[in-house]
């Protein structure tokens, strides 16, 4: 169980780390924010926290990507810093009582003993108490949100149907296609004379399917790949799982359809479309809370975005790197 620092569902949880130098002490200032700071120390041990390894572990790896990634996860702190102004300003704290209430609907959820509880952040490497100040500031952070930006972001039925119209690809009943084939196979790859004499059997073939006669007992009589004793059927397949090639033949046919003669290494194909059944637009009113909570979640995501750079560009930053 490991802890969610960031603005719950909007922030970016930063799974990288920063490096301390044995040279620099470990309580400098890294950044001021407003009338607060940030120390190396507490950089340092957000970086430990996240990933479980030292600076100076990933510092070795390569110090190109670990410089850009101690930016980010500062950054992320700063954010944090500067979001706990306002949740002050406004009055959101999170009372003790809403953490306890938290912990114990963990400890219901997993019938967990308080010690089952405490054991468990010692296996992930966490300290109770600090456990349990991080918990609070999430937990005040997400009130923020919804207070600042989730309270006002407003989505109208028309955007909803709107986007129903403009995306019905994402909206399509899985598909199902039954195919038949009559395969024939090459011996030697490299005899052209033995590849021309297939493709002109198949070209018979094709022709005398075309002609009327039943595909099925062609199959029979001439197919050599599987399901030839069953007339040559294939079974049945969602058109997305099948090799592009051939999703892009079937495509273009419709029910009793067939094919031309494919040519592949191994032979040559003649394939047909039994039955295509689902690939329509489901209804409206089925996915329309679905569509809701994709525009919501993106407009939440601007939003978000939009009130969090307001905030930091009426603050005073400084980064000492």
């Amino acid at each position: 169980m490991k802890p969610r620092l960031l603005l719950a569902g909007i922030l970016i949880a930063m799974f990288f780390a920063a490096v301390d130098c044995p040279a620099e002490i470990s309580n400098r200032v890294v950044a001021m924010v407003n009338k607060d700071v940030i120390t190396l120390y507490e950089l340092n041990n957000r970086i430990r926290e996240l990933t479980g390894r030292t600076s100076e572990e990933i510092k070795a790896e390569d110090e190109e990507t670990y410089i850009e990634l101690r930016r980010q996860i500062l950054e992320s702190m700063i954010n944090e810093k500067i979001a706990q102004e306002k949740i002050e300003e406004l009055g959101l704290q999170i009372s003790q009582a809403d953490v306890d209430a938290y912990f114990e609907n963990i400890k219901i959820s997993k019938n967990w003993t308080h010690e089952d509880l405490l054991q468990e952040l010692k296996n992930d490497g966490l300290n109770y108490e600090a456990y349990r100040k991080q918990i609070k500031d999430s937990m005040e952070q997400e009130k923020l949100i919804n207070y600042e930006v989730k309270s006002k972001a407003v989505i109208l039925e028309g955007q909803i149907f709107k986007y129903y119209q403009e995306h019905p690809d994402q909206y399509k009943e899985d598909e199902r296609v039954r195919v038949a084939g009559i395969i024939l196979l090459v011996q030697d790859k490299e005899n052209k004379d033995e590849l021309d004499g297939l493709k002109k059997r198949g070209e018979e073939i094709l022709a005398r399917a075309k002609n009327g006669e039943d595909f099925g007992a062609l199959a029979k009589e001439y197919s050599q790949g599987p399901g030839a004793d069953d007339g040559g059927e294939l079974g049945e397949y969602n058109p997305a799982e099948l090799e592009p090639e051939l999703k892009e033949v079937i495509d273009g046919l419709s029910d009793g359809g067939v094919s031309g003669v494919i040519s592949r290494e191994t032979g040559i194909q003649i394939i047909k479309l039994i039955k295509r059944e689902g690939g329509n637009i489901k209804p409206f009113e089925e996915v329309r809370d679905d569509i809701y909570d994709t525009i919501y979640n993106e407009e939440i995501s601007k939003r978000y975005t939009t009130w969090l750079k307001d905030l930091r560009d009426k603050s005073f930053t400084k980064i000492n790197f």
